[in-house]
């Protein structure tokens, strides 16, 4: 297992070692020694898991209280995966990083707690999996509009993303609470 910095502090990209042969693949997809060892030591306390079709845009969520961390990991299909750091204290405040996740690469996600996540569907169809550092709250779930101009995220569009009505209705980042 590989995991590598980015941008964000916290921020990491995991590329587990998949072993294929005729019969198919196997990778690992969490050992907590090996995260540990990379600095990754929360508890992991729920897991989710969505379908979503392409053209799917889900984010960008965050937890005021409760922050969670998360392990992104896509079973099936490809996305956009794009984090933005919402901690006044960090160097990258205010910054994005995106990363294509897909079912070949297997590469994962490691979303630090204080950062907003979304991602879009680029597949037609795709499944992901995350791990969560805490149980999601949505009394004090807060979502960062996906199309804020002042966060520069190009998100590889051909139309209208498909949105609920929580990711439409989300704040621009001078109009959110951040954390410290």
């Amino acid at each position: 297992m590989n995991i590598s910095t980015t941008l964000i502090p916290d921020l990491f990209v995991i590329q587990p070692r998949v072993f294929r042969d005729n019969r198919g693949e196997f990778l690992e997809t969490w050992q907590q020694s090996r995260f540990s060892d990379a600095g990754i030591d929360l508890p992991f306390l729920q897991d989710n898991y969505s379908r979503s079709r392409r053209g799917t845009l889900r984010g960008l969520h965050y937890q005021v209280q409760q922050p969670q961390g998360k392990l992104v990991h896509v079973t099936r299909g490809e996305i956009l995966d794009v984090v933005v750091d919402l901690r006044k204290s960090s160097s990258a405040f205010g910054q994005h990083v995106a990363i294509t996740l897909d079912d070949v690469s297997h590469q994962m996600l490691y979303v630090p707690p204080g950062c907003a996540h979304g991602f879009l569907t680029l597949s037609e169809w795709a499944d992901v999996t995350y791990k969560c550092t805490s149980l999601y709250a949505p009394e004090h779930e807060r979502t960062l509009l996906w199309s804020d101009p002042t966060l520069g995220i190009d998100w590889p569009l051909e139309e209208v993303p498909l949105l609920s009505e929580k990711d439409r209705a989300g704040r621009p980042l001078t109009e959110l609470e951040l954390f410290p």
